[in-house]
């Protein structure tokens, strides 16, 4: 009978698993839109979510048995009770995050402790009680499994199989596939609804299969041990426990890492992490399927041979992703798969160990790993990553695994053992590592003149000479001192039909555009992410110490929508120029159409919002010029300087129209010699009649189909995977602009 039931549980928890990726995926989008698109985020949702799967497992674990036997009812009932709150609870985190976000308008900059400390407690309230009942499903199910198999003591590694299987899917086709096609809302309901299928079956099975107390406990049938094997299951408490701990801390550490670390190959696209999250999950899928293999050929690799590996193979993103080389998108996520393959044999391995097929037992240990999960985000974001750049922080996580070895296994070190031999090869690897290998960040460091910073959100590089200067965000080019950002300045001011007064700028960058600004001698604010950028402004302009004591001059750290939805100021003019490229993940938030309600409101009478679209996919182009349209009645368009790009200037009332003297006129002396400033031998009417000249028909870059749109729920910029993929199969087709 109990076999009849093992491949209904398997699907179930693979099903389970997938939605459990799907929602991180969803919830971190989302997160993002509510409190900032910026690192730290990221890094607190991660733990909130491992913290949830902590607590749960863990409390699950010690009452599921004591529950299921006062209430005479089998685990799996409560398992489906847990599963009907998931679904529920996925339902109520955007509307908890959207309240958060409005709560916390009051606390100040991104930036800032108070913020970034409250921030944390809101998502915590939002998201984790669902991920503490997330937590209670390994313990609830292995409870079931105990019931209908008593002898079983590998139902965890049963179980994580499935679960891994489930995330990798939910991990890879949430963002390839759901996403696109049914936007955010609709992917948390269709995720919801497994939820509640799952619940249904394991409410079917429970009452088919009631509870029934084993009379005498039985002898727990012990796998065959020899030689470390045995060791680890007699001493389970003083090795198991901090492995499982170390492990769980060390790669989601070096998660955090890998994700700044590969950024100059992966680029900054939504399906970057994706792929990363998707490789790690393969590979931890690869590494469980091979345990639960040899398990059942009983020659599982001993815990000093897999730790010895982890030496090794923890090393090989530096070694393997070195600028240098030029090794390319396969390196970069091929170097973490040998990694994650040996955490998906180990993590099991000695959860089974550990529990023998306890749910308790399991709880405890898997709640020991994901305990420092939770731990390992926070201590990358603000404290390695900050402190000593990418590789540096490899390495120190890599040195626990040879630590390890010398520590718990030195009695069992002979010359010609095989972890011998691995442990010597991670010496080398690291010493390479140190002295041979490079970063990216090494690589521009010693571009003559650059300069490298790092803060807790980004690693900002600033190199070049004269009008080559060019601004690096972990490791990718933002932008270059060119005439386009000082339009972004000069034309909408322009076009204001009295004279301006005060301007926004969102997207700091290299601060050209502040500095057009505050040649028009108007109150001037501008909003950047990240705080080292702020801190690169001096490299770029001489008179930058001068402008930063300018009265009419602030420079805001925060996130552009949140400072819209806090501040109460209004502008004459709000001009917008988001990082590149078009498909960077998040970026849709400073394109869609609420995000330009929310700017509207922060309009004075008769204001201008200015929108630079870079170059890109013309659909692309089609749906920012849709939301733009939806928002905007009064719309002119302009090609940039260059070819690159185009310059949308919208309103809400009609424009007076401008010309060339109209432009000069208007424009103080400051702002002329500020425009030209990059000219020779070129006046202000030459210039703007250039820049003038270049207006396009708005209904160009519009087309028949008004679904493609910009929303927050759909981000059309971000998902194209499918639709790119069907333009290819239809034939040869004209896609970027």
């Amino acid at each position: 009978m109990a076999n009849r039931y093992y491949n209904i549980v398997f699907l179930l928890f693979l099903i389970s698993g997938f939605c459990g990726l799907l929602y991180q995926v969803v919830w971190l989008r989302m997160a993002y839109s509510s409190f900032g698109v910026i690192t730290p985020i990221m890094s607190v949702v991660i733990s909130i979510y491992m913290m949830g799967l902590s607590i749960g497992s863990w409390g699950g674990g010690k009452w599921i048995i004591v529950i299921s036997k006062k209430c005479k009812t089998s685990a799996i009932i409560f398992y489906a009770v847990a599963e009907i709150f998931i679904g529920a609870g996925a339902l109520l985190v955007p509307v908890l995050f959207s309240y958060s976000a409005d709560f916390l308008l009051t606390f100040g900059e991104i930036d800032s402790a108070g913020y970034l400390f409250y921030s944390a407690v809101a998502i915590s309230i939002s998201i984790l009680p669902w991920c503490v009942f997330m937590g209670f499903t390994f313990p609830f199910m292995m409870a079931f499994i105990k019931e209908i198999d008593e002898d079983n003591t590998t139902a965890f590694s049963h179980l994580y199989f499935a679960n891994v299987i489930g995330a990798m899917l939910g991990a890879l086709i949430t963002a390839v596939v759901i996403i696109e096609i049914a936007g955010f809302k609709n992917t948390l309901l269709i995720a919801a609804g497994m939820n509640f299928f799952i619940a249904f079956v394991s409410i079917i099975i429970g009452i088919r299969q009631p509870y029934t107390q084993h009379e005498k406990p039985k002898a727990v049938n012990r796998m065959p041990e020899t030689g470390i094997q045995r060791a680890l299951s007699n001493a389970k408490t003083i090795t198991a426990s901090p492995i499982l701990f170390a492990t769980g801390f060390i790669s989601m550490s070096m998660e955090v890492v890998w994700i700044r670390g590969f950024t100059p190959v992966l680029k900054t696209r939504t399906y970057s992490f994706a792929s990363l999250l998707a490789v790690y999950l393969l590979a931890t899928w690869i590494g469980s399927y091979l345990y639960r293999k040899h398990l059942a050929q009983n020659k599982v690799i001993s815990t000093q041979k897999l730790l010895s590996a982890l030496s090794v193979f923890s090393l090989l993103p530096i070694v393997l992703n070195d600028p240098r080389l030029n090794t390319g998108i396969p390196a970069a996520l091929g170097s973490i798969s040998l990694f994650c393959a040996t955490l998906g044999y180990l993590t099991p391995k000695l959860i089974d160990r550990y529990s023998f097929g306890q749910p308790f037992g399991a709880g405890k240990a898997y709640a020991y790993n994901i305990l420092g999960c939770i731990i390992g985000p926070i201590f990358a974001s603000y404290i390695l990553l900050p402190a000593v750049g990418v590789k540096m922080s490899l390495m120190i996580l890599s040195a626990p695994f040879l630590l390890f070895i010398l520590v718990y296994y030195k009695e069992t070190v002979f010359i010609k053992d095989w972890s011998v031999i691995m442990s010597a090869l991670a010496l080398f690897l690291f010493f390479h590592a140190g002295f041979v290998s490079e970063s990216y960040e090494e690589v521009y460091a010693s571009y003559p003149g650059s300069e490298v910073r790092r803060d807790h959100t980004a690693t900002t590089i600033s190199l070049g000479n004269g009008l080559k200067k060019r601004l690096l965000v972990n490791g990718i080019g933002i932008t270059s001192l060119t005439p386009i950002t000082k339009i972004m300045a000069h034309l909408p001011l322009s076009f204001c039909r009295e004279k301006p007064e005060s301007a926004l700028v969102i997207c700091f960058g290299m601060g050209t555009t502040f500095r057009s600004l505050l040649s028009w001698d108007i109150e001037t604010t501008a909003i950047e992410l990240v705080p080292s950028v702020k801190d690169a402004f001096g490299y770029y302009f001489d008179n930058a110490k001068v402008l930063l004591r300018n009265p009419k001059g602030k420079i805001v750290i925060d996130d552009g929508r949140r400072f819209l939805k806090r501040t109460t100021d209004t502008f004459d003019v709000i001009t917008i120029d988001p990082p590149p490229p078009i498909e960077t993940a998040g970026s849709s938030l400073l394109y869609s159409e609420e995000f330009y309600e929310l700017a509207k409101q922060r309009l004075k009478k008769g204001g201008i919002l200015h929108q630079w679209f870079p170059e890109g996919e013309k659909k692309i182009l089609n749906a920012v010029a849709r939301s733009l349209s939806n928002s905007f009645p009064h719309i002119k368009t302009y090609i940039s300087i260059g070819d690159w790009g185009v310059h949308f200037i919208c309103s809400t009332v009609p424009f007076e129209e401008l010309n060339v003297d109209g432009m000069v006129s208007v424009m103080p002396k400051a702002a002329q010699n500020d425009l030209l400033e990059w000219y020779k031998d070129v006046t202000p009417e030459n210039l703007v009649n250039a820049i003038l000249a270049r207006e396009v028909r708005l209904s160009d870059f519009l087309i028949e189909d008004d679904d493609i749109v910009i929303t927050d729920d759909r981000p059309f910029n971000e998902y194209y995977v499918l639709r790119r993929l069907f333009e290819k199969m239809r034939g040869p087709n004209k896609t970027t602009w």
